[in-house]
């Protein structure tokens, strides 16, 4: 089953569409996935998708599909696995790549979305399609616990950017350094921020500097 309808931009009711653009065609798009928990609406993903839109990119947030369909009825899923949830992506990176004036593709993805994202430029016939590739809290810590997942990262085939709360519950400031990351992998952190980059009241910075430093880190590593 297809990832999204037919023609979804033309469709009437926005919370049918499995992806929405944003921003003014342009040869660099960046492609964005959301987390587990949170649809391509969220305010993380509407902030910082309008971040990028206004530095001159256009953007693409999608569903996968089990919370496409928890969007369209109301129910909640959990995510799908893997394979399902790497075939949306790559149906998405389709389109991605058919809108006008594009020359490249860039992946972004929140926890769950990065992972995805990175894990879908390993593999060589669709790293050939994907320029880079920005995960947005990295979720290196399973749920349950256990070792860090490097894999997606070291064996990605394309630049990788992190972007890092230093709290993040699922790797954070303080752990990410013991970890045996590929040296070329960029690693940057939010001040004081958790998995969605939202410090402490007492820290001293904000939630809107830290997703404004995330679109200007964005933007210069895309270039």
């Amino acid at each position: 089953m297809s990832c999204c309808p037919d023609n979804p931009l033309v469709n009437e009711d926005v919370a049918s569409s499995a992806y929405v653009l944003e921003g003014s065609p342009s040869e660099t798009l960046i492609l964005f996935a959301h987390g587990a928990g949170a649809n391509r609406d969220s305010d993380f993903m509407c902030q910082m998708a309008a971040g990028l839109v206004a530095k001159g990119f256009q953007v693409m947030r999608f569903n996968f599909p089990y919370m496409q369909a928890n969007a369209v009825d109301g129910k909640k899923r959990p995510p799908d696995r893997a394979p399902k949830l790497l075939a949306c992506f790559s149906e998405m990176l389709d389109v991605a790549h058919a809108q006008p004036m594009v020359k490249r593709v860039v992946l972004m993805g929140k926890s769950m979305g990065g992972r995805m994202a990175a894990l879908l430029a390993c593999d060589s016939a669709q790293a050939s399609r994907i320029d880079s590739v920005i995960c947005l809290g990295y979720p290196f810590i399973p749920l349950k616990g256990g070792e860090p997942r490097l894999e997606p990262l070291n064996d990605c085939q394309v630049p990788v950017l992190v972007l890092q709360g230093e709290r993040d519950k699922f790797g954070g400031k303080m752990q990410i350094p013991s970890w045996p990351l590929k040296r070329d992998i960029q690693i940057e952190y939010l001040a004081d921020g958790d998995h969605s980059f939202v410090p402490r009241k007492s820290s001293g910075t904000t939630e809107a500097a830290n997703l404004a430093l995330a679109v200007d880190l964005s933007e210069k590593f895309i270039g």
